[in-house]
């Protein structure tokens, strides 16, 4: 279940309590599973609860994977049922810390504008560019959303377009412009008279819901399946079947940078890897009633695997380690 469905069509209540009741199940997955049950609470407007929910997670005695996402998340959730102070300082703080993520910065840059907030929301959504955009070639896909929001707020603000205006201007893919659909005047054209006006006005808006149906498409990576040595030769152990698929650790990791490469350079977007393991593998073979032997699964694992937010996104950002564990940085590894 969506937790962006609507209300009339689901019980967002009684949802968030399978969520729960379902990461108590799967702790692996627990982070995932309560921040979804945490979308649903909001939805249903117990925005107590929800915050509850976020404190848990923050608390938590194991870590967590994405922290500064779920502080960000806190603090957009505190400001909308008023607690403003503590939400402001919540996002002073992930401003702070930098993350090089790019979700945190988007949600905390949109809480700051949703409450008119711009010129903090534009500063917010310049820092997070800057960040992570700073002498990278070409913008990843999970950063798109960063640069559309600060073209944005600077369209609201008037400020005249500037290097990355540009570039979020060049990612847009709908035929209807950023500048166009960004332009502050438009919710007067919502009430002409004006025939062409309305008409303009339905085919930007029908462009809004092509580009957000576009990204619901892609709710996860498509991922290829990495195996650290490790686990590659416990599961050669195990199941000698797969050699075909994996003649030699060092080739296994060149054929997963290979294929990285070819995807990107057919246009798709949106690209990861996941990291696989014995024990979740055959788990997961017993789920679909399968033999973890057949070579057919694998990529159904690898996609199961970055449903569940198991993804990391290649390519890494600049100055970050490389997939691959070696821990040199991935310029000087699989990048060179």
């Amino acid at each position: 279940m969506r937790p962006d469905t609507p209300a009339e069509n689901v019980d967002h209540t009684a949802e968030a309590a399978r969520l729960e009741r379902t990461a108590g199940l799967y702790p692996e997955d627990a982070e995932a599973l309560l921040l979804q049950a945490a979308a649903h609470l909001e939805l249903a407007g117990d925005r107590a609860a929800a915050s509850t929910l976020y404190d848990r997670l923050l608390s938590s005695a194991d870590g967590l994977e994405n922290p500064y996402l779920v502080r960000a998340l806190k603090a957009s959730n505190l400001w909308e049922y008023g607690h403003e102070a503590e939400a402001r300082a919540i996002i002073d703080g992930v401003r702070t810390a930098s993350p090089r993520d790019p979700a945190p910065w988007v949600i905390v840059a949109e809480a700051l504008e949703s409450h008119d907030e711009l010129e903090a929301a534009q500063e917010t959504f310049t820092e997070g560019a800057r960040v992570l955009l700073t002498d990278v070639d070409e913008p990843p896909y999970s950063t798109h959303p960063l640069l559309f929001g600060r073209h944005r707020v600077r369209r609201m603000l008037g400020v005249a377009h500037d290097e990355w205006d540009t570039v979020a201007d060049l990612l847009h893919s709908s035929p209807v412009s950023l500048d166009e659909l960004h332009d502050p005047k438009r919710v007067w054209s919502l009430g002409s008279d004006n025939p062409a006006e309305l008409a303009a006005e339905i085919s930007r808006l029908r462009a809004e819901l092509g580009t957000f149906r576009e990204a619901l498409s892609r709710p996860f990576p498509v991922a290829v399946l990495h195996w650290p040595a490790g686990e590659l030769a416990e599961l050669m152990a195990a199941y000698p079947s797969l050699a075909a698929e994996y003649p030699s650790h060092e080739e296994h990791l060149t054929t997963i940078e290979g294929s990285l490469r070819e995807l990107a350079a057919s246009g798709t977007a949106n690209l990861g890897i996941v990291t696989g393991t014995v024990p979740s593998y055959e788990a997961f073979a017993a789920s679909e009633g399968a033999s973890p032997a057949e070579a057919e699964l694998l990529p159904q694992y690898a996609t199961t695997l970055a449903a569940r937010g198991r993804a990391v996104e290649w390519p890494p950002q600049r100055g970050t380690s490389c997939w691959c564990g070696s821990g040199q940085a991935y310029q000087e590894c699989h990048g060179a």
